[in-house]
């Protein structure tokens, strides 16, 4: 079956021109691990890096989610040229940041700017699972934290997309005070009374989602995120009790009140566009 659609494909594929390669994986195919379909990872591009079979939703890098939710020339970077140093002097650590700098296009864990989404003005962070799984540093903490008083300076709305897989241990304490600081930045915004919406994807983890991530006026995750602070396997050993089907998982958190919508990849633009749009006019009354 899979050798008869690898046929298929290729047939299909062989006059169509492919300017744009998909970052999820190298190669032509990717393997949905909820469905366990072969999937040929161009059809999973043009799908918005979603499961056509299934609906799984994989991750993306921080350029292609840019792409899918900015409009088209409007993203502008700011934040830029701060790097990471080494407070531990953690073995390895500055030679893999270099490392994932040159692989990944990216010079940190997550990439902030200005745009329009459906042409409303707002302040976007898109955090990056491909750069230390999403890990937050002390660069990721004052990038955010440069974006919120960007959006203070300029009043304008803020947007973070979050995937992390928490603090950042060749950083140590100084990874965990950015739950603070970035915290402290967020309850200024707040105090502005401008909007701040938090995206959460797969997986929201840790100090992440301890601090910036569910401090959101309005908190949207996509389907099936995973989204907690320590893993099910350590509460369970902690509490001696056996988690409920589906717990910390983007659809149970809604159905107890912890998120405010779930929305689909596909929708996410329209959504945000519409929110900010909404945002706008009442501020206008």
């Amino acid at each position: 079956m899979v050798i008869d659609k690898i046929r298929k494909i290729n047939n299909q594929q062989e006059h169509i021109p492919n300017p744009n390669v998909s970052e999820m994986l190298v190669g032509k195919w990717i393997k949905c691990d909820e469905c366990k379909e072969i999937l040929y990872k161009e059809e999973v591009h043009h799908n918005l890096g979603v499961c056509p079979n299934c609906g799984k939703h994989f991750r993306l890098s921080a350029r292609r989610r840019i792409k899918q939710i900015a409009d088209e020339g409007t993203f502008i970077e700011i934040a830029k040229g701060i790097k990471s140093k080494d407070p531990l002097q953690f073995e390895g650590y500055v030679k893999k940041l270099e490392l994932l700098e040159e692989k990944t296009q990216i010079e940190e864990a997550v990439t902030v700017g200005i745009c329009k989404i459906q042409e409303q003005e707002t302040v976007l962070c898109v955090m990056d699972g491909n750069f230390l799984m999403g890990s937050m540093g002390s660069v990721v903490g004052e990038k955010i934290t440069i974006a919120i008083e960007e959006a203070i300076s300029k009043r304008l709305p803020l947007i973070i997309f979050c995937v992390s897989g928490g603090a950042r241990m060749q950083e140590g304490i100084i990874s965990l005070m950015q739950m603070a600081k970035t915290s402290s930045a967020i309850a200024k915004l707040n105090e502005e009374k401008l909007l701040y919406i938090s995206v959460l994807t797969d997986p929201t983890t840790g100090g992440v989602t301890a601090s910036f991530a569910m401090l959101g006026d309005i908190i949207i995750a996509e389907p099936n995120t995973l989204i907690g602070f320590a893993g099910p396997r350590v509460i369970e050993q902690t509490i001696g009790q056996t988690l409920p089907k589906g717990f910390q998982r983007a659809e149970f958190l809604l159905e107890h009140g912890f998120i405010d919508m779930v929305v689909e990849r596909k929708d996410l633009k329209e959504t945000l566009g519409k929110l900010l749009t909404w945002h706008r006019k009442n501020e206008r009354m």
